[in-house]
């Protein structure tokens, strides 16, 4: 296989954490790669180390994710697959938040989501073969947790948002999936992670007995996008130790 026969892959959200992992990984296949983050520095540093194409992107921007789009479009002719890695997170219960605050927590997990998919839509529905779409939601999204209403009603909104495309979709070939990852150490959830007291209970919370890794919840992203999952999609893909389906044992 040639260099211009490798798979591209755009990963939005990719600066740090998951989306970093994903880059990683990728790049370790030798696939080719655009990917984008708000943070410049970063975006060098994964540029350095994975040979990507990097493009700085507010994702809360439609038109700035379309401008992203063309630019990867323009440098590589198509794309094979897409994930969107933007997200926070904000814990506290509903009388507490603030409407800046739910207003934000939904721009940043479900606008970024409908952005980027809209934009890799439209490409791949014009290309052969369609591609792989993969959104990032979380087991809040699936069993109530004390004080996610904010991320849970986002992340919910995303697995509605991959369920409905994955339908829309179908017959031009994308394929379009969710995963949905427990508790993960990332940068985005040091403030809990860090936590000696919070990391305990959470571990606890978790069938497998501890939390997530970035490098994991990447290779069921990164699982998804290859061509050779062709036969699945509209799938909410659960990495997390078992949180959302099992009962932990005492």
């Amino acid at each position: 296989m040639t260099s211009q026969e490798l798979p591209v892959y755009f990963i939005v959200g990719g600066s740090s954490g998951i989306g970093a992992e994903v880059a990683r990984q990728c790049s370790a296949k030798g696939f080719r790669l655009l990917v984008s983050g708000r943070d410049q520095e970063r975006l060098e540093a994964i540029g350095e180390e994975t040979g990507a194409m990097t493009v700085k992107l507010e994702a809360r921007d439609s038109a700035a994710v379309d401008a992203a789009f063309s630019q990867g479009i323009e440098h590589f002719g198509r794309v094979d697959g897409v994930v969107n890695c933007a997200g926070s997170i904000l814990l506290k219960p509903a009388h507490l938040i603030s409407d800046s605050e739910f207003a934000d927590t939904i721009a940043i997990n479900l606008i970024t989501a409908f952005n980027v998919l809209r934009a890799a839509s439209r490409i791949m529905m014009r290309q052969e073969g369609g591609g792989s779409i993969v959104l990032c939601s979380s087991v809040a999204a699936r069993r109530g947790l004390i004080n996610h209403e904010a991320i849970a009603a986002a992340k919910a909104g995303v697995e509605g948002l991959a369920l409905a495309s994955a339908a829309s979709y179908a017959k031009s070939k994308i394929r379009i999936n969710c995963v949905a990852p427990g508790l993960t150490r990332t940068p985005l959830a040091r403030s809990l992670t860090d936590n000696p007291a919070i990391a305990k209970a959470s571990a606890a919370l978790h069938p497998l007995g501890r939390l997530g890794e970035a490098h994991e919840v990447a290779a069921a992203i990164t699982w998804l996008l290859d061509p050779g999952q062709s036969w699945i999609t509209g799938q909410v893909l659960g990495v997390d130790g078992g949180f959302a389906s099992l009962q932990a044992r005492p």
